[in-house]
């Protein structure tokens, strides 16, 4: 019998496993990662009046699901980011970490047809590690403004933006009056988190 016969067997056995087993990390490891962004932000100096408990799903746009799941919301003072929610991701594979910035953005009421816009890195060269360059794609008239804010740019150009895995996903959610921005797990530096906060900016601005 060939190897290749016992392969989906193999995969499926792994997820029986893996899956409740990323749920329990998922389950013990959410509040020391929440509790570590808020330290790591009091330390740059980003005002918080403490944590809380994940914030409804109806609220930020989340349906409720067992495999991605709030797990604390940390709010800010003085920002445009209003909050950001620690989001837990499991699977099979394990729990990995997203944030997601949430921005209150009144002005998208009734714009349900609004786009998503992602971040685009243009790199140095095809295997290149080194960022010489960015844009935004996705809804015209917010990846223009972002485009053109050079400070922004600047910014994120300044900071190592290769630790954002997964980019930057602006996720609008115009039922809720929210904006989602979405990143992996990261601690921010204070280039990162300000060039996060002039994104928010924009999005407020309409």
């Amino acid at each position: 019998m060939d190897w290749s016969d016992f392969a989906p067997l193999l995969v499926a056995l792994l997820a029986i496993i893996g899956f409740p087993l990323a749920l329990r990390s998922r389950k013990k490891g959410g509040p020391q990662k929440v509790e570590e962004l808020r330290q790591h932000l009091l330390g740059i100096g980003v005002k918080s009046p403490g944590l809380e408990e994940a914030a409804g799903e109806k609220e930020t746009g989340q349906k409720r699901s067992r495999v991605q799941k709030p797990l604390g919301v940390i709010k800010l003072r003085d920002r445009n980011i209003d909050s950001i929610n620690v989001i837990g991701v499991a699977s099979q594979y394990g729990v990995r970490y997203v944030l997601d910035f949430v921005v209150r953005s009144v002005s998208l009421t009734g714009r349900e047809s609004k786009k998503k816009t992602r971040l685009v890195r243009k790199r140095s060269a095809a295997f290149s590690s080194e960022v010489v360059n960015v844009e935004w794609k996705g809804d015209d008239y917010l990846a223009r403004k972002l485009d053109l804010d050079y400070r922004l740019t600047d910014k994120l150009l300044q900071a190592d933006i290769n630790v954002l895995k997964g980019g930057i996903l602006i996720h609008p959610e115009p039922k809720y009056e929210y904006t989602r921005i979405r990143t992996s797990y990261f601690l921010p530096t204070p280039d990162l988190f300000e060039a996060m906060d002039i994104i928010a900016k924009h999005i407020k601005s309409g």
